[in-house]
Order: structure tokens, then C-alpha cells, then sequence
């Protein structure tokens, strides 16, 4: 018998949380309960964000290109949404720019929130707002070399106690919300109830679907 490879070994325990891995993955991926937000080829179910200043939008090789605009440019999703319980999920890049590429704005209860990645500069990553403080000044506050003409796994979890969000699979946010304030920055408020947007930025999104959690 191979003992590197017996039932108790490193190794072969090693290789079982490997295998565990890949089809938790495997099956979240291939979860039938995650619904489209985007048909790829339309704007259908958004329209685009009157921020005033705001660039083009186009749908492109199955992506929505947001140009650059003076200062934000975004889009906001015309239909009904949870207010908790469920998860959004989409794949950002930024293409040309330094700031961030995604203001990804969502309802928590009564309120809103955004998740932004490479904001303040191009590295904050982080929760805006939490008791009135944004991305670049809470708990949250983490930093993150983006590559432009990346793409960029984002996904957010909201329950009635905790905000998650992942990027490329890694926890980035894990916050309680019990008892703390919840809000976004005056700038996105016409993001809600579910937005994003770039601020100066040439972005591009693709595979936006959500999918609503057990209660």
C-alpha cells in the first residue's frame, strides 16, 4: 500500500479538499436557480443612468461597454428585485481608465448599498456606505491592483445580517450589518435599486445574473 496515498495522509486529504472544492464550485456555477440579467445582446430590462455628464453605452460582443463620462456613466435595472436574501453576480473589466470600473449598487432591506472595485485612485475596494463612511474609510477598506483588459469575477451576498462580496472567488467583504447604518454616496442614488457604474473610466460587464437564497 502507497501510504503517501492511504486514507489519513496529507496528501490524499490535501487531494479530497481539492476535489470538494472544484465540485462546490462546479455546482454553484451550474445552479439552475440563477437567473439572466443580461440576454447579451440588448439592453433589455436596463436603461441607461441619467447622471448628467454620462458617456455611451452600448451592448458589443456580448459585453455592455460603458464609455467614458464626466463623471459617471452606468446603467439601472428597470424591474423588480429582493431586497435581501439572494446573491448578484457579474464579471467586470476595466478596459481604459484609473478609477473604479464597478459602483455595483443593491438593495439591503430598506436601504442600499455599493460595492466598488478600484475606486479612489484605482486600488479601494470596499463598501460604500457604512455609518456614513464610504469604500475608502471603513472597516471594509481593502486595496487591490486591477490589470485593465482583465476580466474580474464579482459577486455579492446579502442576508438580513451580513453583506458578502467575492472577487474571483476570494472573500473581499464579510461585514454585519445588524444594527449599523446602511447607505450609498449621493452620487449613485440613481443607481437603485440595482446599478453599476464607472467613474471616468471605459468599463465593461458581462454575465450579470442573480439568483434569490432560502430564507
Amino acid at each position: 500500500m502507497n501510504l503517501a496515498w492511504s486514507p489519513y495522509s496529507s496528501r490524499f486529504l490535501a487531494y479530497l479538499a481539492l476535489v470538494m472544492l472544484a465540485t462546490g464550485a462546479a455546482s454553484a456555477a451550474d445552479d439552475p436557480n440563477w437567473k439572466p440579467l443580461f440576454d447579451g445582446k440588448t439592453l433589455k430590462g436596463w436603461k441607461i443612468t441619467n447622471f448628467g455628464g454620462e458617456g455611451e453605452v452600448e451592448v458589443k460582443d456580448g459585453q455592455i461597454v460603458l464609455e467614458f463620462g464626466s463623471s459617471l456613466t452606468g446603467i439601472t435595472y428597470d424591474g423588480e428585485f429582493p431586497k435581501t436574501n439572494y446573491e448578484i453576480s457579474l464579471e467586470a473589466m476595466r478596459v481604459d481608465g484609473n478609477d473604479f470600473f464597478c459602483g455595483l449598487t443593491f438593495p439591503v432591506a430598506d436601504s442600499h448599498c455599493s460595492f466598488i472595485l478600484g475606486g479612489w485612485g484605482g486600488a479601494v475596494v470596499g463598501l460604500s456606505s457604512i455609518d456614513g463612511r464610504d469604500a475608502s474609510e471603513n472597516e471594509t477598506t481593502q486595496y487591490k491592483k486591477f490589470e485593465s483588459g482583465q476580466w474580474y469575477k464579482v459577486r455579492v451576498r446579502v442576508t438580513p445580517e451580513r453583506i458578502e462580496a467575492w472577487i474571483d472567488d476570494k472573500v473581499w467583504v464579510d461585514q454585519e450589518i445588524t444594527g449599523r447604518k446602511i447607505s450609498t454616496r449621493s452620487e449613485v442614488n440613481l443607481s437603485k435599486p440595482i446599478g453599476i457604474s464607472a467613474y471616468e473610466t471605459r468599463a465593461a460587464l458581462r454575465k450579470l445574473k442573480f439568483r434569490e437564497l432560502p430564507k
